[in-house]
């Protein structure tokens, strides 16, 4: 599954590159005002919320922007948001995990399968493809946390299930429930991570050539411009020579 891992990299690293700081800090408010309003609004009292405090300050999201996202939660014109779920195919048979928080979900719900339309893929029903998928803690550092050893012993140090470190970083997976105890301890030591979020890891992959790999890409994309989609989730993967081409593109 190595190339799986380098080429969840890629995609890592190009919505870095690709995502207007603005919409990405949207993203992570509306997740902690539904984190708070879930539970109590004090990240130490709720874990939910500590997570989603946790990516929020590892995507550095300013502090202000943070304490604000909360006090909407408590607040009389906090918008009622609904977690929703989509599952379907992809080019070339991928499967694909969509996760949402919205409004309305009629709107979402047309959009997301218009995405799915418009890339050759379909819409299944909720659990259609999420038996592919375990539920699992990842956790991103930066190459210059440190080698792959040292972020090994790390990982093991702090109760994490695997690693798989490359040149362009380290992923660190674990226990979902455990999430929160894994990256405090990471954090001491080996400083903030890049990215901390619940994450559906695929079981097994499916093969894709480059063609239907740019359409995945393209699909992927157009779910996360949507401003409801949290979330985006592909079990493809690709051989070490279209992995090198993509990596250039």
């Amino acid at each position: 599954m190595a190339g799986h891992s380098q080429f969840k990299n890629i995609m890592h690293r190009k919505g870095r590159q690709d995502a207007a700081k603005s919409k990405v800090f949207s993203k992570l408010a509306r997740e902690i005002t539904v984190a708070a309003k879930s539970g109590l609004p004090d990240p130490d009292m709720n874990p939910r919320l500590r997570l989603a405090v946790q990516n929020a300050k590892a995507q550095s999201m300013p502090k202000d922007n943070i304490e604000r996202a909360i006090k909407k939660a408590t607040g009389g014109d906090a918008e009622n948001y609904e977690e929703v779920r989509y599952e379907g195919y992809g080019p070339g048979g991928v499967a694909v995990i969509v996760e949402a928080l919205t409004d309305n979900r009629n709107r979402t719900a047309s959009n997301v399968r218009a995405a799915f339309t418009k890339a050759g893929g379909s819409l299944g029903e909720t659990g259609s493809v999420s038996f592919m998928f375990d539920r699992v803690g990842e956790i991103v550092y930066p190459a210059k946390a440190g080698d792959a050893d040292k972020v090994m012993e790390a990982a093991i140090e702090a109760g994490a299930e695997d690693v798989q470190s490359d040149d362009n970083g380290h992923v660190i997976t674990c226990v979902f429930e455990d999430i929160g105890e894994v990256t405090t301890a990471l954090e001491k030591a080996l400083g903030e991570a890049e990215s901390i979020k619940a994450v559906w890891r695929p079981q097994t992959g499916t093969p894709v050539d480059e063609d239907r790999a740019q359409s995945v890409l393209r699909l992927i994309a157009a779910l996360e411009d949507d401003d409801d989609v949290q979330n985006v989730y592909a079990n493809f993967e690709v051989d070490d020579e279209t992995l090198a081409k993509l990596s250039a593109a």
